[in-house]
């Protein structure tokens, strides 16, 4: 059902100055309250107060208010128009009793007002009986649409370690109901998300920090959902969310820290001006400008023998020499090196820092070389690729001479020429590749052009290079009688490779073998799996050996794995589980046989099988003998043949598949004979006594009688030979699928062969005649 909320209609009426008003009339309508009385000379109108359903959508008309004239009395022809806006549409008018309705639903949010007109006119000439007058009708406002916040969602920052109350920003929803009518649209604000961090003022809005000591480097960004609801939040409004992204921007609240207190470089007293002799770096944990810092040396250099500059890419300090140095004046220095913010916030009492402490060593170049450890003990991994530098040997010369001095390795400590060295700089390169498995340390001797030698002991350091594999080649047995859940095999597996933190391993069954219905793995403490049998209906008969590939993969980075396959063999046992026999031959060999001489005899039976077959097979291709030789004399005898040869008909005597087309060889073309409809009766023949017998006179009757039978066999027969071979480049040479011929030949001697060709002749000369 809709709500009763109401609509009200504010009705202006425009008066004419030069018409009195009656007061009798006013008198005599007797109107109560809430109605108006209007009345003119000859005119009176009754305005009553008009209301309408703004969410009307019945299938009826709902009345909005009446109309009433004085001239409205007795049986006076009239009637009422209305016109303006929505007249006709939206409202309608009882032309007879001034009854106006609201025909369509009214939305004030669509529009909240209308303007119309009414007037009452002659019912049957439509002549005007008095001045229009003009009304207004105002849609009141009903709670029926939600508050919304147009520009959301919403991204706002605000500094890091802000006071509580502080602003962060202010969002805005909007209501499209009536902000003067009601409670409507007056909207309240609450937080759903986002405490205890952020507040919202219930009235404008207006986010705010609500925690003390908020900071960036714990958390940078926070989520805030805001509640808009109207009727002043009481129960009942309608109400919309958005979400303010909220982003703590930084302030240089934390100082710059050395990574380490104190810093060794090792400078050789040749070291030309301005290069650089060492690299110090002060972390920050601000971010931007508020990171950034810069680097002083502020104890140690009273002769300013150095200077240090900041790094603008990498924030880092670079030491650098600003006057030579002098191995023998002086052979170390210690500096106090200060990193400072560039930026610092308000009210913390100038910009932070640190200090750390920067020695340096220098080394003498001119004198006989000496190197800088008597021992150097270098790593390097087996996987690193060729000229690798592992690692660097130095030697000063401490003479004032200058000498250069140049290195070398001593080949009778490096056999193999595994390694090179720098003869200038002391680097020590790859030269082979290296295999931790094969030779875990290399001790080599470097010798300086001084005789100085140093023992230089090279580590290879392990990578994960190798897959694990089982420990031994496993062979399990099962017994047939064993039960489920049985441990058939304990299984362990070894890694070439020498991790630090040990071996892990860890098994697993190849993907196709998850749902194994025969046999499961289970983890064991040792770093081993047990094979399990999951059921005890294993026979030797069935199967006799089953194979279980098992996936091995270490703990190593990358890690490797192998695939090894454990061999089960089904055996008989006893009944305390021993293993008494694992060959299947005791279930097909009951009598006795072993398995070779089985196979021995079941050849000889395939053999003779094959001899019968052979046999059988000569026998039925044997040809019989053509001529049947008799004893008896037979050349006085005479013998009457009373058919012909098989002509056509006759495919016996040679092979019709040579004529066939390969390509249609599975289709069967019949012949299509024609037996001629003609019945034939033959004469009887002359027989000749016994005694006088003309044999040549016999064989012409007998000749002419067969030459002029229609009905004697070979009949006329159409077979088609429509192949002419593959690959022929000179095409079809029939003619007989030809529509024309080109050719002059005569078939009139066709006609002349005898009866059986006189249709060939009709044929042929029907298609001489066409052409």
């Amino acid at each position: 059902s809709l709500p009763n909320y109401l609509i009200q209609i504010t009705l202006m009426c425009v008066k004419p100055a030069t018409l009195p008003l009656d007061a009798g009339e006013h008198a005599s309508t007797g109107l109560g309250e809430g109605q108006r009385l209007l009345s003119r000379a000859k005119r009176g109108w009754v305005w009553n107060q008009m209301f309408v359903l703004e969410e009307f959508s019945g299938p009826d008309p709902i009345l909005v208010g009446r109309l009433h004239t004085d001239l409205d009395v007795g049986g006076r022809n009239i009637k009422y128009v209305l016109a303006g806006e929505g007249a006709g549409t939206i409202f309608a008018i009882n032309e007879l009793t001034g009854d106006i309705h609201a025909m369509k639903r009214l939305d004030r949010e669509e529009k909240a007002e209308y303007t119309l007109t009414a007037q009452v006119v002659n019912a049957d000439t439509d002549e005007p009986l008095e001045p229009p007058s003009e009304f207004i009708i105002k849609v009141q406002d009903i709670n029926d649409n939600p508050p919304q916040f147009i520009e959301g969602p919403y991204r706002a920052s605000v500094p890091e370690m802000s006071a509580v109350g502080t602003p962060v920003t202010r969002v805005t929803a909007t209501d499209a109901d009536d902000p003067v009518y009601g409670n409507s649209a007056k909207l309240i604000y609450s937080i759903l998300e986002g405490q205890p961090y952020f507040s919202v003022d219930p009235n404008s809005a207006t986010i705010k920090i609500a925690l003390h000591g908020m900071d960036r480097e714990m958390r940078e960004e926070y989520l805030v959902v805001i509640q808009a609801k109207d009727m002043g939040g009481h129960s009942g409004g309608l109400s919309g969310t958005t979400t303010v992204t909220v982003t703590l921007t930084d302030i240089n609240d934390n100082p710059p820290k050395f990574s380490k207190s104190l810093y060794e470089f090792t400078i050789p007293e040749d070291l030309p001006i301005g290069k650089m002799g060492g690299k110090v770096k002060a972390n920050d944990r601000d971010i931007g400008d508020n990171a950034k810092s810069t680097y002083n040396i502020i104890e140690g250099d009273d002769q300013g023998m150095f200077e240090i500059i900041t790094d603008s890419q990498t924030q880092e300090g670079i030491l650098r020499l600003k006057k030579p140095l002098d191995y023998e004046t002086r052979r170390a220095y210690t500096l106090k090196v200060e990193a400072t913010n560039v930026r610092s916030e308000p009210g913390s009492g100038g910009p932070f820092r640190d200090t750390a402490t920067v020695k340096i060593v220098v080394d003498d170049s001119d004198e006989p070389p000496i190197f800088s450890k008597p021992v150097y003990s270098l790593e390097v991994n087996e996987n690193a690729p060729i000229n690798t530098v592992i690692g660097m040997v130095a030697a000063r010369d401490p003479d004032s001479t200058g000498s250069q001095v140049r290195y070398f390795i001593d080949r009778h400590t490096d056999m193999e020429r595994q390694f090179n060295i720098n003869a200038d700089d002391g680097k020590i390169t790859l030269a082979k590749p290296l295999d931790r498995e094969t030779d875990m340390w290399h001790n080599i001797t470097v010798t300086a052009m001084e005789i100085s030698r140093a023992i230089v002991a090279i580590r290879v350091m392990d990578i994960n290079d190798n897959a694990p594999e089982f420990a031994n080649e496993y062979e399990a047995f099962l017994c047939e009688n064993g039960k489920p859940g049985q441990v058939i095999q304990t299984v362990s597996a070894v890694d070439k490779d020498d991790p630090v933190q040990g071996h892990s391993f860890n098994y697993r069954l190849v993907p196709e073998m998850l749902n194994n219905p025969n046999f499961t793995i289970k983890k064991n403490p040792d770093n081993s799996i047990s094979v399990v049998a999951k059921h005890d209906a294993f026979r030797r008969q069935k199967q006799e050996m089953y194979f279980l590939p098992i996936i091995v993969t270490d703990n190593g980075n990358p890690p490797m794995s192998s695939t090894n396959t454990l061999t089960i063999r089904v055996c008989g046992c006893s009944s305390d589980g021993t293993v008494l026999s694992c060959n299947v031959e005791a279930y097909v060999l009951p009598i006795g046989l072993s398995m070779g001489a089985l196979i021995a005899i079941l050849a000889c039976i395939i053999l003779l099988l094959v001899i019968v077959v052979l046999f059988v097979t000569l026998r039925r291709h044997k040809n019989e003998p053509l001529i049947i030789k008799d004893d008896e004399d037979v050349r006085e005898n005479i013998i009457r043949y009373d058919d012909e040869g098989g002509g056509e008909e006759d495919t016996e005597a040679f092979d019709i598949a040579t004529l066939q087309n390969p390509d249609g060889i599975n289709g069967y073309l019949p012949r299509k004979d024609i037996k001629p409809d003609l019945q034939f009766m033959p004469r009887a023949g002359q027989h000749s006594g016994p005694n006088g017998v003309d044999v040549d006179e016999f064989i012409n009757v007998r000749l002419h009688e067969a030459d002029n039978d229609p009905t004697a066999p070979p009949y006329d027969s159409i077979q088609i030979y429509g192949y002419e071979g593959r690959g022929s480049i000179a095409g079809s040479l029939s003619s007989l699928e030809t529509a024309s011929s080109d050719s002059d030949q005569n078939y009139d001697y066709l006609r002349e062969w005898g009866p059986r060709f006189r249709r060939l002749g009709e044929l042929y000369s029907v298609g001489e005649r066409d052409l």
